[in-house]
């Protein structure tokens, strides 16, 4: 695995980019773009869109001027508040519950809630979804790939249904994720969403004599039609420059955000305690994701703490060396539980997808080929413990 040079994203991450001195896509937009955004003419284009917006919900005698997908998380929360406080605009939530929603997720919701917005809730035929879960955990190794069908798909829905002319998303990963060669481009078109890496896979290859295009209602939104009544969809992360994942983070916190209950990185795999809170589930996908492509969320994580300038890169690599893949054995009992199988059966699955960057060391243990830690050795005075101590005194 090739690392970049500047934060620690490996080569492994589908759709991902390096330049011929060796920095990632991410890196590239974090240092050279951002720096050279205009943000007054970009703050300027979102009072635009927001004018507009207002306008064309009276033109639709619409009771909202936009509509947000949120899970209650610290991204969602910054959306709402931001949406509703910064911009003026009427909000319409919309949750796409997932199945097995956490308490500490319920309470986010409701945190919302009393925050002061109109909230809808969507949940998928639980029976159904879990059919689904289970066919892409076989077939992809990735049982969250279907979820985000009706995730991305429920604000657009609702807008379209109720005559909202906006929809703001929130992070763009083709800039954040240095993956715009997926489809997702680097602009602000959020009703692109249905070209990235995961949705552009379509629905398909989900129909069979158990489930029909009926079943799938929910995890789709049309974008044809959307675009003929002059519905929008944009990323406020590229009208924003507070957005970051630290800034979102402490933002949300302020204003009541729970995090995940006996949160302990070396059963998550990450150390923000307020992040994928809603979902046990994502816990067993990034373990899934690090078997595959060699990393998993402490990756995606430490890249996201070195390009803000909160970490070295050193500390990066232990963080890397620590925590990534890590997953804690109740999760996966619950994971093998709700699709009805056993863990032997799970780690059979999970071993088909294991990435050629995988080997067995001498007891017949995997290991990860030349990992980051080994191409550049952090010696023990690389100090970690004041990022949990940054999180703790959020």
């Amino acid at each position: 695995m090739r690392y970049c040079k500047n934060c620690v994203q490996p080569d492994t991450r589908p759709g991902i980019y390096f330049n011929n001195e060796g920095i990632c896509g991410a890196c590239l937009y974090q240092e050279d773009t951002l720096k050279k955004i205009d943000w007054e003419q970009r703050e300027k284009e979102l009072k635009e869109i927001t004018e507009w917006a207002r306008q064309k919900s009276k033109e639709n005698n619409s009771n909202y001027d936009c509509a947000i997908g949120v899970s209650g998380g610290k991204d969602s929360t910054f959306q709402a508040l931001y949406a509703r406080d910064r911009l003026g605009l009427k909000v319409l939530l919309v949750n796409g519950e997932p199945d097995g929603i956490t308490k500490p997720g319920m309470k986010n919701i409701e945190n919302l809630k009393k925050l002061g917005f109109d909230v809808i809730s969507i949940r998928p035929n639980p029976n159904i979804l879990n059919k689904l879960i289970k066919k892409d955990f076989y077939e992809y190794g990735n049982p969250i790939k279907v979820t985000e069908f009706p995730l991305f798909a429920s604000a657009f829905m609702i807008a379209d249904k109720f005559n909202i002319p906006l929809v703001i998303q929130g992070e763009n990963a083709g800039l954040t994720l240095g993956v715009s060669k997926t489809g997702l481009g680097t602009g602000d078109d959020a009703l692109d969403a249905n070209k990235g890496d995961t949705l552009s896979t379509g629905l398909k290859r989900y129909l069979s004599d158990e489930v029909s295009e009926k079943d799938l209602f929910m995890y789709n939104y049309d974008e044809e039609t959307m675009r003929k009544k002059d519905i929008r969809g944009i990323w406020l992360q590229y009208y924003t420059k507070e957005w970051s994942f630290s800034g979102n983070t402490e933002f949300s916190v302020k204003h009541g955000l729970r995090k995940r209950d006996g949160h302990d990185p070396l059963l998550t795999g990450r150390m923000n305690p307020y992040c994928s809170i809603d979902s046990n589930m994502q816990i067993v996908n990034q373990l899934l994701k690090f078997i595959k492509f060699g990393f998993g969320f402490a990756t995606d994580e430490a890249c996201y703490l070195i390009r803000e300038g909160r970490i070295t890169r050193e500390q990066g690599i232990k963080i890397v060396k620590e925590y990534d893949g890590k997953c804690g054995k109740k999760y996966i009992n619950e994971f093998c539980s709700y699709i009805g199988i056993t863990e032997d059966e799970f780690w059979k699955v999970v071993n088909f997808f294991r990435g050629d960057m995988w080997e067995k060391s001498e007891n017949e243990k995997w290991k990860l080929k030349n990992p980051i830690w080994e191409q550049e050795p952090v010696g023990d005075a690389v100090n970690i413990s004041d990022v949990m101590g940054y999180y703790n005194k959020i």
